[in-house]
C-alpha cells in the first residue's frame, strides 16, 4: 500500500480538491448556465466594463481564442455587425458570426491571415487570454508568459488602428515592469487588472492599454 508520502497519493489528493472547487466555484456555474465556454468570460467582462472597451459594430480580435468563451462574449456584446476573429493554434469549434483561424498569429502566414479575415482593415480592440503550459518551475513560467505577452503586444502593434485597445493576460513576477513600460510607449494610458473572477491564487493579471499611438 502506498505510504503517506507516495506521489501518486498527493497527486490524487491535488486533482480531487481541484475537481470539488471546480464543481463548486460560482463562476463555473454561472458560465453553465449562461451557455459560456469557460469561466474565464467573465474575466473579459469585467476588464471590458470597466474600461470601457466594446463598442457596438467594432472590430475585434482574440488571441489564444480556445475553447471560445472569450469570442462568445464578443459576439454578444458587440452586436451582429461586429467583425470578430478568433485565433489559435488548437482547433476550435465554430461560432456564428466569428471567423475562427486555426493559426499561429505570430508568424507572418498568421498575420496575414488576420489582415484577410479583417478585410484589409485594421482592429479596434486585440484581448489575449494566452497562457504557458505550467511546468511547476515559477522562473520558466513567468518568463513563457512574459514571452507570450510580448508576442501578443507586438501582433496588436500590427493590427491595432490608432486609438484601438490592447487587453493581455500576464503573470505577476519579473519581466513584468519592463513589459509594462514598453506598452505604455504605444498607448495613451495603462492599467493593471485583477479581475475577480481571477482566483486568488493565480498570479495572472490583465494590463489594458487605452489608445493606440499612431506610428
Amino acid at each position: 500500500m502506498p505510504g503517506p508520502l507516495n506521489p501518486s497519493r498527493k497527486k490524487h489528493k491535488v486533482v480531487k480538491a481541484w475537481m470539488r472547487e471546480h464543481v463548486t466555484d460560482p463562476y463555473v456555474q454561472e458560465a453553465k448556465r449562461r451557455g459560456y465556454r469557460s469561466r474565464a468570460a467573465f474575466k473579459l467582462i469585467e476588464l471590458a466594463e470597466k474600461d470601457r472597451l466594446f463598442r457596438r459594430g467594432m472590430s475585434a480580435v482574440d488571441l489564444g481564442a480556445a475553447p471560445g468563451s472569450w469570442s462568445q462574449v464578443l459576439r454578444e456584446r458587440l452586436g451582429p455587425e461586429a467583425k470578430i476573429v478568433a485565433v489559435d493554434i488548437l482547433p476550435m469549434t465554430g461560432l456564428a458570426g466569428v471567423t475562427t483561424l486555426q493559426a499561429d498569429f505570430a508568424s507572418e502566414e498568421g498575420l496575414q491571415a488576420v489582415r484577410e479575415a479583417l478585410g484589409g482593415t485594421r482592429a479596434d480592440l486585440v484581448v489575449s487570454d494566452l497562457a504557458p503550459n505550467l511546468s511547476g518551475i515559477d522562473s520558466a513560467d513567468q518568463a513563457r508568459s512574459v514571452h507570450l505577452a510580448e508576442l501578443a503586444f507586438e501582433f496588436a502593434a500590427e493590427v491595432l488602428q490608432p486609438g484601438g485597445d490592447f487587453a493581455v493576460k500576464v503573470f505577476q513576477g519579473a519581466g513584468l515592469a519592463a513589459f509594462q513600460k514598453t506598452v505604455a510607449e504605444r498607448f495613451d494610458k495603462v492599467y493593471v487588472r485583477k479581475p475577480k473572477a481571477s482566483r486568488d491564487r493565480s498570479r495572472e493579471i490583465f494590463l489594458v492599454a487605452k489608445g493606440r499611438r499612431a506610428d
